[in-house]
């Protein structure tokens, strides 16, 4: 699902790096630097204050055992599911007055109807939720996206789209939406996002990503013009995952036109066996300390890997690597 600063202004709640900060020399201090991770197989989310020294990782146990998409807010220690259990959005409050505490599991304050069936991702920008509902015999083999308008006691359906791809990762720019389409190296854009009426919707524009096997995730940060996709390759395969990084994002992908091409020569990639990336499902970045957050779903039975900003092609070791069994999503809060 993502995500790296997140300010409360206009940019507050965006799952897309919002920061207005240049990049320095030493690491500002924050009121609040933060990473939270879900599961699609252990019921439970993770919180981690990474402004500590020596940070301590925290677990909660949620209302649905498998979530894939999730949102944290340090301005009312609000944290957003999308479950997969019950298919609907989930707004749990008040997490880390939880943690201060001995309670080791949580409930909903409230959740949205059942709109969506299958959901991978959410984005959020103010008060707008968008879902991402992937495809199955369940929902009729439909992809959607679903967009929600949360306030402080639920959750109110805007818009249902149906799309012409199967989705997965997404993330929102202002009013324009990019995201991942699954099976491809493609990555699709609708600028006005959410001026469009309900029923199907096609996107303004879509490339394809040179060498990008199947993509998942997606990362954005304006602060350094910078698009981080995640390369999942073939499902089964534990090793053959990468990370592609493509700076000056907003030139580089202005200059391809629709159905075009992002070439190799604008991407650096990191493939390899020291990186453990097999099904790196999920990304975050840090635009601060240039540091890349992916939840790797299947080797090791799935692992939160923190990378540096790759400057050049070629394999990687995570600089950190812990184990976090079905790691679905990871987002990265920063204010």
């Amino acid at each position: 699902m993502k995500s790296n600063l997140l300010f409360i202004a206009m940019c507050s709640l965006s799952l897309v790096s919002c920061s207005d900060d240049d990049e320095m020399m030493t690491t500002p201090v924050a009121s609040e630097f933060s990473i939270v991770t879900a599961s699609n197989t252990s019921g439970r989310i993770s919180y981690t204050d990474l402004s500590q020294s020596s940070p301590t990782v925290e677990t909660l146990t949620h209302f649905s055992f498998d979530a894939d998409g999730i949102f944290y807010d340090p301005s009312n220690d609000g944290l957003i599911l999308a479950s997969r259990t019950n298919n609907k959005l989930e707004f749990y409050n008040g997490i880390k007055s939880v943690m201060a505490t001995d309670v080791t599991s949580i409930v909903p304050a409230f959740s949205s109807t059942s709109d969506f069936n299958n959901p991978r991702e959410i984005a959020v920008m103010g008060d707008k939720v968008v879902v991402t509902q992937d495809q199955n015999a369940a929902n009729g083999n439909t992809n959607k996206l679903v967009v929600y308008q949360k306030t402080s006691t639920g959750f109110t359906l805007l818009n249902s789209y149906t799309v012409n791809f199967k989705t997965w990762g997404i993330f929102l720019d202002g009013t324009t939406l990019y995201a991942v389409a699954d099976s491809t190296g493609d990555l699709v854009s609708f600028t006005n996002f959410f001026a469009n009426a309900n029923g199907a919707i096609t996107p303004t524009k879509r490339v394809t990503i040179e060498g990008l096997v199947r993509t998942h995730g997606i990362a954005h940060s304006a602060a350094d013009n910078r698009m981080i996709l995640t390369d999942v390759g073939s499902a089964t395969s534990d090793s053959d995952g990468g990370l592609i990084v493509i700076n000056n994002f907003a030139s580089v992908y202005n200059s391809v036109a629709n159905g075009g091409t992002l070439s190799l020569s604008n991407q650096v990639r990191v493939y390899g066996p020291n990186s453990t990336m097999g099904n790196p499902v999920d990304v975050a970045y840090d635009d601060v300390t240039e540091r890349i957050y992916v939840a790797e779903r299947l080797n090791a039975g799935g692992r939160l890997l923190t990378f540096s900003l790759p400057t050049s092609n070629g394999d990687a070791t995570p600089i950190e690597a812990r184990a976090e069994a079905g790691i679905a999503s990871v987002f990265l809060a920063r204010r």
